[in-house]
């Protein structure tokens, strides 16, 4: 168990391995309830091991069934120890969650609203006026240095929201908003995962978290503000058609264009996405156009359907056309 947990501490979704502030004291308190266990566990070992060397005689030879002796030990080692140990931790832990805010009626509105669905992130921006809103998928943007408060919400079942090294678990609830506040101190990229089994792909419900500096974060915020960009060359332009025209546009937004669907990931800047399908595939040309006519085979029982009616050039033209949506 030492070993295994080790070998975590430097992983990309480890919880001792902290990059901002609430997942630091949620460290501290897993270190301190991770010694405090192996403490008593190596208590317990040597003491195991005195009782049988010292232990005399064989089984057939015994003390009396009635033997009086040892209330001691039994009073010691079955309450008193184990009543400071666990009150100790009870009082540790509520201390650590002190720390952590609770949504009040006069806190501002959150900057993100994240929502949990079968088996994807959407992520809106809702800073600023209406008009200045915007919705991605699956990827999140922060600013390093800056708490961002989220509001959880869920369109089906239960999902939990859980970067490991950003901070706790927090529950999404139907019909139940919940608020989590999350801050980076240094820049990176930081690994989520929906840690309440929520589905066949429960497993392949990932995201990304990532902290840019101020700067390159506003700068991103204006780039996802804007419309989609319109295609340039001929081949672009025919697979804006081809996508307009297919039944991508019946369930998928790209803002600047008729696609206005609403049950899928907006596609507005899918380009600008590291990944597809919830961090399932890396977003490249080959993984798209796999994404796009054979979805089942890669995350089965996922919405999205396999679409195989398009021809390859219609195929090839589309994928090109997605793939300038930066």
């Amino acid at each position: 168990m030492l070993f295994a947990a080790l070998l975590q501490v430097t992983g990309s979704e480890s919880m001792l391995n902290p990059a901002g502030t609430a997942a630091h004291r949620i460290s501290t308190l897993g270190w301190i309830v991770f010694i405090t266990f192996m403490a008593v566990s190596l208590i317990m070992w040597i003491l195991t091991a005195w009782v049988a060397v010292r232990r005399k005689g064989s089984l057939k030879e015994h003390a009396p069934y009635n033997a009086t002796g040892g209330e001691q030990w039994i009073l010691a080692g079955g309450i008193i120890v184990p009543l400071v140990v666990l009150t100790c931790m009870f009082v540790l832990s509520e201390t650590t969650m002190a720390h952590f805010p609770m949504k009040q009626k006069t806190d501002p509105p959150p900057e993100i609203v994240l929502t949990g669905h079968q088996w994807w992130w959407q992520i809106q921006y809702v800073s600023g006026p209406v008009d200045q809103h915007f919705t991605t998928a699956n990827e999140m943007h922060i600013p390093v240095g800056q708490n961002v408060d989220i509001q959880l919400r869920t369109a089906d079942v239960i999902h939990t929201f859980w970067v490991p090294r950003l901070h706790g678990k927090m529950d999404l609830i139907p019909g139940q908003p919940n608020m989590i506040r999350i801050r980076a101190d240094r820049p990176g990229t930081y690994r989520g995962q929906c840690s309440e089994f929520c589905g066949d792909q429960h497993a392949n419900m990932a995201m990304l978290v990532i902290a840019d500096p101020p700067g390159q974060y506003a700068q991103w915020v204006a780039d996802q503000r804007a419309d989609a960009a319109q295609p340039t060359t001929p081949d672009t332009q025919a697979g804006e058609q081809v996508f307009l025209s297919g039944p991508c546009a019946f369930c998928h937004t790209v803002r600047g264009t008729d696609a206005a669907g609403v049950v899928a990931p907006d596609l507005t800047h899918i380009a600008s996405r590291e990944s597809l399908a919830a961090d399932t595939l890396v977003n490249n040309k080959a993984n798209l156009e796999a994404w796009i006519t054979h979805a089942q085979s890669l995350k089965p029982g996922c919405e999205m359907p396999n679409l195989t009616e398009f021809t390859g050039l219609q195929l090839r033209q589309m994928t090109d056309y997605l793939q300038t949506l930066q």
